[in-house]
């Protein structure tokens, strides 16, 4: 199993902090993280991407607003300009690198990105992946409400319960809450990560957070979308708002998972990903 290494790229706009690994590989995917509380692009796919550097060039950034990438000094005013420059920081980052198309799997937040990507450019990206979407007409849930209203009042306590509500059963985490914890807590008392966490970075109108039907429609691209039947944060009513208006899309739900299947269904996500990508589904 080979590894991957962590850089930060400075595209001209944005630094951006990335997971890499397998680049003499012609097919390329970029993952895309999601929003919870000090997540990372590490921290979301430190488990699956030494799984797959054998057979991909495989690249997972830090998206603006997160991690290492660089923080900007006057944040974004509304979360529909966090997303665009999600969407630029992302096709710069792939102009930088010189890669014409590459396959992108989004996970959470993520998949809002990576629709909204395929809306701009959508000539770039190949086949898309989506794992617990945003972007599907879908009502709030108390835990979202909590996870948007954490950087508030940021306890240990908090993101401990939030942790383990992201899964099924925090079982799932083995021994590793307390280091998820940990890690995940550093990052969180970083200022510049929670001046732009409080920012506007959440959807605050109705309809906000969610991609029109009339873009969906036509988007022509094969799309495997994956969700928890028991995901508390973005619940499978999105995913299956999606499937009713992708043209070229199929859903597969998890019984007993929650929104993390990256580490809830690692087995059963790997092998769908390659099947998926290689053509077999």
């Amino acid at each position: 199993m080979s590894t991957y290494v962590t850089k930060t790229v400075n595209t001209g706009r944005f630094q951006t902090f990335i997971c890499e690994g397998g680049e003499s590989n012609l097919e390329i995917i970029i993952f895309l993280h999601g929003s919870g509380p000090g997540v990372t692009s590490e921290s979301n796919w430190r488990d699956i991407l030494p799984e797959l550097t054998d057979r991909y060039h495989v690249i997972a950034p830090d998206m603006y607003g997160f991690g290492k990438t660089v923080h900007p000094e006057i944040p974004p005013k509304s979360f529909w300009e966090w997303t665009n420059s999600r969407v630029e920081q992302v096709l710069e980052l792939m102009d930088f690198l010189d890669i014409e198309k590459a396959k992108l799997v989004g996970n959470s937040m993520g998949g809002y990105v990576s629709l909204n990507l395929v809306m701009t450019a959508p000539e770039r990206f190949e086949k898309v992946l989506l794992m617990g979407s945003a972007g599907g007409e879908a009502n709030p849930t108390p835990e979202i409400g909590r996870m948007v209203g954490y950087y508030r009042n940021p306890t240990h306590t908090a993101l401990k319960n939030l942790t383990k509500w992201f899964v099924y059963d925090e079982k799932a985490l083995g021994g590793e809450l307390e280091s998820v914890l940990k890690e995940r807590y550093e990052v969180v008392m970083r200022p510049e990560v929670r001046n732009s966490y409080l920012s506007n970075m959440f959807p605050m109108g109705p309809g906000e957070g969610v991609i029109p039907p009339s873009a969906l429609k036509r988007m022509e691209q094969p799309f495997l979308l994956l969700h928890g039947v028991e995901d508390r944060f973005v619940s499978k009513e999105s995913s299956l708002s999606l499937l009713q208006h992708l043209p070229n899309a199929q859903l597969h739900l998890f019984k007993g998972c929650g929104h993390w299947i990256q580490i809830e269904k690692r087995e059963s996500f790997l092998k769908m990903l390659v099947r998926f990508f290689e053509g077999d589904m």
